[in-house]
């Protein structure tokens, strides 16, 4: 029955679209007022998506496997959170979240811009009315969530073990919030070119959407590298991984385009920096969304693999960026009279400079990312892209780009000259001969590390010494690029200062080694709702005689039937004490992979650092100076 309700509510969903296409085009030619017929049919078009994904979620709590999605993705034994989090854990669930927070989105739109021009606001209900019937029709015809299955099995298949996981069953609904908010900037952009209304007053509406698309991406990336961490038994945060990047992309984007809005709210410059950074933003999100349900991209985090839904996206997808670049030309109008020059010494010329970093980044990832697609579907030669790749390319780069981040906001606006010069000069030499001393001894490239860990240490002295002298007008900025410097150092250190053991070892038997010695003591059995666990027992003994007991497991799930490494970490201030154990095949012996990890919790402290100082400048009143 849920699943029945669920699916006339979708079509209700698509019937709503028509009208408020009708009444939107009705609208343009009208008085100055929106149509408040187009608030209540955006409203009841979200009610009904809510309705149908709240039915999709009630199939999935009594395990109805007459649901086709239930059945492929579901299972009785399953733990309620997971049956419910299996919701949008698989291709079809994921996209009526998606459609969900379109719909969400485009209604609250309408209530916050209430003191908007009216053509403005009814055009961006147009454009986001096209991408919300795009997705319709794409469930409805290729992915509907509610296909039915005759007669009804007994029994699901199950979900991915590695997705029944707490960090995992709220990442995807995080992580949408940030790409949908992208689909609203989308919209806005388009309407805003089109009504000529790039102006100062926009950019402070619109600065709200990219802050709040920003910060639900921020932190949706921070919850997938936390669960990868743990989870998948890597013992890193960060692989480089296909799906990974295609999170990554729209982030550096919507990071670029939210300094720039700055510049155009201040000076009425790099309006079209501002269009392009919005349409690339939604179509980096629309683009990821091609990859990861076409089956182009071999990844953990890969939900379809189903050439037909891959088509429609691609299709969609070049509709949309077709739509946008003839937007782009035709309506875009640079006004000459406020065509200012940028002084090389000022706060938007380095904003500016940062912009071109942030875009080479941002296209480095891209083509690591495609590069191995197109030569598959050219010679059809496989290759992988792995971190050496992104290291050599972005590292370089990386050192201007923090030495421009740490002096940049001391400039002001305009034109100013550096009266700071001389504190500026001893920070950096200070930042140089502190990473020198600790880089000096390591089995690292020493040139290349001392001037990177120095012009990390240089943008953390210089953000820590804003906080003293107590400049609150700047405190978003403040922290956020507070908690970037310590991202950075944390990254840094954590890359140079790890340490890996890998062994096999029987029940009773003790590995050494200078710096630690691992005693592995036994094995337990444990049975839970839907799977067996082995937990293994070690002491970790430190050069100090400071010892530990770990107990990583492995699970042995009855539906799918799979095992699967779950690591036992032990975290403190400076670091985590990682260890993951397999069988091998055959034999008595177990694989141990033992890892000490510094600063593990630095590195989500600055994540969350760098997404407060977003939220501080969404809900302050008045905007930086």
């Amino acid at each position: 029955m849920a699943s029945l309700i669920g699916s006339y509510s979708l079509i209700f969903g698509a019937f709503f679209s028509f009208l408020i296409f009708f009444f939107s085009i009705k609208n343009l030619s009208k008085n100055e007022i929106l149509d408040y017929k187009i608030f209540y049919l955006s409203f009841l078009q979200f009610l009904f998506v809510l309705i149908s994904f709240l039915g999709l979620i009630l199939s999935f709590v009594v395990s109805d496997f007459s649901n086709e999605t239930v059945y492929n993705y579901s299972h009785s034994t399953k733990p309620l959170f997971y049956k419910i989090s299996g919701t949008w854990g698989n291709h079809e669930g994921s996209l009526l979240l998606w459609l969900l927070v379109l719909t969400l989105f485009i209604t609250l739109f309408i209530i916050e811009s209430k003191k908007q021009p009216k053509k403005y606001r009814v055009l961006t209900i147009l454009f986001q009315q096209i991408i919300i019937f795009g997705f319709l029709i794409f469930l409805l015809k290729t992915s509907n969530p509610f296909n039915f299955i005759y007669p009804s099995p007994k029994e699901g298949l199950g979900l991915n073990p590695i997705l029944q996981d707490p960090a995992l069953a709220i990442h995807p609904p995080i992580l949408y919030l940030g790409y949908v908010g992208s689909s609203i900037i989308f919209s806005s952009a388009l309407s805003a070119m089109i009504t000529n209304y790039i102006t100062k007053e926009w950019a402070k509406h619109i600065k709200k959407w990219i802050l709040i698309s920003w910060i639900f991406l921020t932190v949706g990336i921070l919850v997938g590298s936390i669960w990868a961490y743990y989870e998948l038994g890597w013992g890193g945060f960060w692989f480089w991984d296909p799906v990974e990047n295609v999170s990554l992309m729209p982030w550096f984007a919507l990071i670029t385009l939210i300094h720039c809005i700055l510049v155009l709210e201040k000076r009425q410059i790099l309006k079209s920096w501002v269009i392009v950074l919005s349409i690339a933003t939604f179509t980096l999100s629309m683009c990821g969304t091609f990859l990861v349900r076409s089956g182009i991209l071999n990844s953990v985090h890969t939900f379809a693999n189903d050439p037909e839904r891959g088509l429609f996206i691609l299709i969609f997808l070049f509709s949309l960026i077709f739509l946008s670049i003839f937007v782009f030309f035709i309506f875009n109008k640079e006004d000459k009279k406020n065509n200012f020059s940028i002084f090389w010494m000022s706060r938007e010329m380095s904003i500016l400079v940062n912009n071109w970093f942030m875009m080479y980044f941002l296209s480095v990832v891209l083509i690591g990312t495609v590069y191995p697609i197109f030569l598959e579907v050219i010679s059809s030669e496989k290759i992988s892209v792995g971190p050496p790749f992104f290291n050599k390319l972005i590292i370089p780069f990386l050192i201007p780009f923090l030495l421009i981040m740490s002096i940049g906001p001391k400039f002001k606006w305009i034109k100013s000259n550096l009266n700071e010069k001389i504190f500026l000069f001893l920070l950096l030499i200070l930042s140089l001969f502190l990473s020198f001393f600790v880089v000096k001894n390591l089995d690292v490239d020493f040139l290349i590390y001392t001037i990177l860990v120095g012009s990390a240490f240089y943008l953390f002295f210089i953000t820590l010494r804003d906080f003293f002298i107590m400049r609150f007008n700047n405190l978003s900025q403040n922290i956020a690029h507070f908690g970037f410097s310590l991202f950075i150092l944390s990254i840094l250190f954590n890359n140079i200062f790890t340490t890996e053991i890998i062994t096999n070892l029987k029940v009773g038997e003790t590995f050494h080694s200078n710096k630690v010695k691992i005693y592995f003591e036994n094995i337990e059995q444990a049975n839970k709702q839907n799977y067996k666990s082995l937990i293994g027992k070690f002491d970790v003994q430190n050069s100090d005689g400071v010892s530990e007991i770990l107990k990583p497991e492995l699970r042995i799930y009855n539906q799918p039937n799979i095992v699967t490494s779950e690591a036992d970490i032990k975290t403190d201030i400076f670091e985590d004490r990682f260890i993951t154990i397999n069988i091998v095949q055959n034999k008595e012996y177990f694989n141990i992979r033992y890892q000490t990890k510094p600063f593990m919790i630095w590195i989500w402290f600055s994540v969350l650092l760098i997404s407060l100082g977003g939220l501080i400048s969404l809900i302050k009143k008045k905007y930086e100076n």
